[in-house]
């Protein structure tokens, strides 16, 4: 059995389509694909970006984190470990929106495993210090760490001066009809919604007594190689005293700003990392059982396990979304859209920033169609 090849710090081995049994013609194809469909959105108005990118407008829609105009498109296939194709600048940091949220999950996940959280079916307000705070009525009570990272929690409140209905309102009511609705049963309905992700974030910083650009630095970041260049912000109002220190709470996307800046290597050696199933060389970064549980749909969404990995399916399970993708196929999506694919029975892993959402199947598609 051959012996699985890790990058050395600041060194990744590139290897021809042929010596890796992919053809080199599709290979190329795939590659100008992807160029031909970037999304050409820019992000010089943060406000104007992301409402034209959600079509909705929003209200409370001020950007409390900093932001960058985002460079041009770029990418890497990983084949076996190696790299065999690469496109635009790689070591450019750009904002990666979404995709923080599976940085965010994964810091979770070290402290599941360090048993910082004895069950994820555990109710949170039982691990806070001041329950009144967030957790205060019995409704927010009944949430638990599996609501949180699945994004099916319903908490209700405001964090860093978003209430929790201000992301992605449907626009056929009214923002006081918002702020008076009734609220569905923690772990019963899905709503993709970035100020509980930022709920989250609070929680895994105070259980960690540390800010999480640290614990991600220093657990995950730093062991697997990753470059200096990556910064993970949180918002203008987002600090708090912790053992007497000011620590930033981090935001789980660029919704309002902030959240990952990191350039297209270090999500490849991130993306590696879980092909590896959470090994690098002999240590054990993060638990297969994590990966597992992460690459799990809930009963609520089929397509969607632990924020963010998005599952090869629809919602009620029934589709591919990337059709010739294996089904235990998962990528990391964020928007623009920035991309990490992880597939094992192809033994590939796929980073594309700022490709138009519509052709991700089909440049997918070409990727795996090359491998012989």
């Amino acid at each position: 059995m051959n012996k699985d090849y890790f990058p050395e710090y600041g060194n990744w081995i590139r290897k021809t389509p042929a010596a890796l049994n992919m053809e080199e013609k599709q290979v190329k194809e795939a590659v100008r694909f992807a160029k031909s469909h970037e999304n050409k959105l820019s992000i010089n108005n943060m406000q104007m970006f992301t409402r034209t990118a959600s079509e909705t407008k929003e209200p409370h829609d001020e950007v409390l984190g900093p932001v960058k105009e985002r460079g041009e498109m770029s990418g890497l296939i990983i084949k076996d470990g190696y790299i065999v194709a690469e496109w635009g600048d790689i070591n450019r940091v750009d904002m990666t929106f979404s995709v923080t949220k599976t940085y965010l999950s994964t810091t979770v996940g070290l402290a599941y495993d360090k048993g910082l959280i004895s069950d994820l079916n555990d109710y949170v307000y039982k691990y806070v210090s001041n329950p009144e705070e967030h957790f205060g009525n019995e409704h927010n009570k009944k949430i638990t760490w599996d609501h949180l990272l699945r994004q099916i929690s319903e908490w209700q409140g405001v964090l860093w001066d978003k209430p929790d209905w201000a992301d992605r309102p449907p626009e056929n009511i009214s923002f006081d009809q918002l702020d008076k609705q009734e609220y569905m049963n923690p772990g019963t309905k899905y709503k993709y919604n970035d100020v509980r992700v930022n709920l989250l974030a609070l929680l895994a910083t105070n259980l960690w007594r540390n800010p999480l650009p640290k614990i991600l630095k220093e657990n995950v970041m730093d062991p697997i190689g990753a470059s200096n260049t990556w910064r993970w912000h949180g918002y203008g109002n987002s600090w708090i005293v912790l053992d007497g220190q000011n620590i930033q709470s981090v935001s789980g996307g660029g919704h309002w700003g902030g959240g990952m800046f990191i350039n297209a290597l270090d999500h490849a050696r991130f993306g590696y990392l879980f092909l590896r199933n959470g090994q690098w060389n002999k240590s054990k970064i993060i638990s297969k059982e994590w990966i597992n549980m992460a690459s799990s749909p809930s009963s609520i969404n089929k397509s969607y396990g632990f924020m963010n990995w998005f599952l090869n399916s629809n919602e009620e399970g029934t589709e591919k979304k990337i059709l010739s993708a294996p089904a235990n196929a998962v990528y990391f999506s964020g928007l623009g859209s920035n991309i990490i694919y992880v597939d094992w029975q192809n033994n590939l892993v796929v980073v594309v920033r700022w490709i138009d959402s519509d052709y991700l199947s089909g440049f997918i598609d070409l990727i795996i169609k090359s491998i012989k």
